[in-house]
């Protein structure tokens, strides 16, 4: 008989087959090192899917701006051993900023695509090639058979799509794995001094296969996502100072 260790190796590997049939996406590289914790509890197996579409939704011009700031920071951590992403979509996004959520100038390519079909075209070829890690699209309306194109491609291609929904006009049945939302929120500084302190976020994930819907409270300090409290964020910022 094979060893429990073995047989546990073996039924990881079958469910990872599994649920990549099943439009999950495979298991992170990264997940061993908690790099999309807290996240990754919300899904099967406790295991962030890439190699598939998630889906972000905003309405206000400060949730578009949160929104994009944590897609950054998560494909920040898909990249962070190298890899390339490609940004689709009107943006208007401040790149020296950038390197704050991980990335380094030349892992990024931003592709200016103000018209829908245009983007789209883009999006779909880009999430075929296997030469990227990660690609991002801005574009306001998603159908079901658009956004069943966009997860067979990265079924095929292992590549990660985050999907930027601003203002759409109907939050409808998409193909994605799931569906987020992220909500701006106060941030917070050392022991409550003035100024402006670190990225804070309300995450909540709407929809997502065969998970549960969760949100969460998050921080972005040194990155890494920090759940937010004011002990929390300054057992960080001690820390941070310490091994400065």
């Amino acid at each position: 008989m094979l060893p429990t260790a073995e047989k546990q190796l073996i039924a990881k590997k079958l469910q990872s087959q599994i649920n990549a049939l099943q439009g999950l996406g495979k298991q992170s590289c990264n997940d061993a090192e908690g790099s999309f914790e807290p996240f990754a509890s919300a899904f099967p197996g406790r295991i962030f899917p890439i190699g598939a579409v998630h889906e972000f939704v905003s309405y206000e011009p400060t949730e578009s701006a949160s929104t994009n700031a944590f897609i950054t920071a998560l494909a920040g951590k898909l990249i962070k051993k190298g890899g390339l992403c490609l940004w689709v979509g009107n943006t208007k996004i401040f790149t020296p900023g950038l390197k704050h959520f991980g990335f380094e100038p030349d892992r990024i390519v931003f592709i200016n695509a103000p018209k829908h079909k245009e983007a789209l075209w883009i999006l779909e070829e880009a999430l075929k090639c296997e030469a990227l890690t990660a690609v991002v699209g801005e574009i306001k309306e998603l159908s079901f058979t658009e956004s069943r194109r966009l997860q067979l491609a990265v079924e095929r291609s292992g590549v990660t799509g985050f999907v930027h929904r601003h203002q759409p006009f109907v939050e409808n049945a998409v193909a994605c794995t799931a569906r987020w939302k992220v909500v701006p929120q106060i941030s917070l500084s050392e022991n409550d001094l003035p100024g402006v302190g670190s990225y804070c976020w309300n995450v909540q994930l709407l929809k997502v296969r065969n998970g549960k819907s969760r949100s969460w409270q998050i921080g972005w300090l040194d990155k890494t996502f920090v759940p937010v409290s004011n002990e929390n964020l300054s057992i960080e910022l001690t820390k941070k100072r310490h091994v400065g």
